[in-house]
């Protein structure tokens, strides 16, 4: 498993499936986490017979609703105990296109994080309303800020990881979860010097099903934000 795609699921049984067979499209020979938290839908189950028929899928099922976060952190420990060298992620509802996979992978290979990124040229969102592209402007814009964070796009969650990025971050100690996980990350991968670089991408909003953006994740987002900015002028 040279190459790996995390997946977190959570009641997405209409999307996992055309999911798997558009990654094998964009990129046959790559290793594919599903890690389920016993979604009442039964995405579960159809992970597990994805997983019958494609011997290079590995499904991860959690006993609840655990949280974004957790989530990661399982498929990256999977991922690096079989040797995955290149550890991707992506959301399971087709806002991240499998199209781009190949030029993360290829852009890995001179840094060591690499971002599917909404606010480089060439890069946008489609099928967006007004007050949610001025929520995540607001959200990018006040990480970058708060947290001196270089990155253009810090709430994305399409993201190329080189493994010795995981083993030295160690995510399991990260203690932010859902979508405020992302930034945390990319925090600590900037404090730790790696290198980072963003290639555009079109994100379009979810082909099924509810967005499972809430109130509270973006509160959630805030304190994340305010938590690590202490913590950066505290160790000035």
């Amino acid at each position: 498993m040279e190459n790996c795609v995390v997946i977190p699921t959570y009641n997405e049984r209409d999307n996992i499936s055309p999911l798997v067979d558009a990654i094998k499209e964009a990129c046959k020979d790559i290793g594919i986490i599903i890690v389920d938290d016993n979604s009442p839908d039964g995405t579960g189950q159809v992970a597990d017979e994805l997983a019958r028929t494609y011997p290079s899928i590995y499904v991860i099922h959690r006993p609840g609703k655990l949280g974004l976060g957790t989530a990661y952190t399982a498929g990256f420990r999977k991922a690096l105990e079989n040797g995955a060298r290149r550890i991707i992620t992506m959301d399971a509802d087709f806002s991240h296109n499998p199209s781009y996979i190949p030029r993360l992978l290829e852009a890995s290979a001179d840094h060591d994080l690499v971002i599917g990124s909404r606010y480089v040229s060439g890069g946008g969102v489609r099928n967006w309303g007004v007050e949610r592209r001025l929520l995540s402007w607001w959200a990018n814009t006040f990480a970058r800020l708060m947290l001196g964070l270089r990155a253009h796009d810090c709430t994305g969650g399409f993201r190329c990881y080189r493994q010795e990025v995981l083993q030295e971050v160690r995510p399991e100690t990260i203690q932010a979860d859902g979508y405020s996980y992302l930034i945390e990350m990319l925090f600590r991968c900037q404090q730790l010097s790696f290198s980072i670089a963003e290639v555009p991408i079109i994100f379009e909003d979810r082909r099924r099903g509810r967005s499972k953006v809430s109130s509270v994740e973006i509160f959630k987002a805030g304190w994340t934000v305010l938590r690590l900015a202490l913590e950066r002028v505290s160790h000035k």
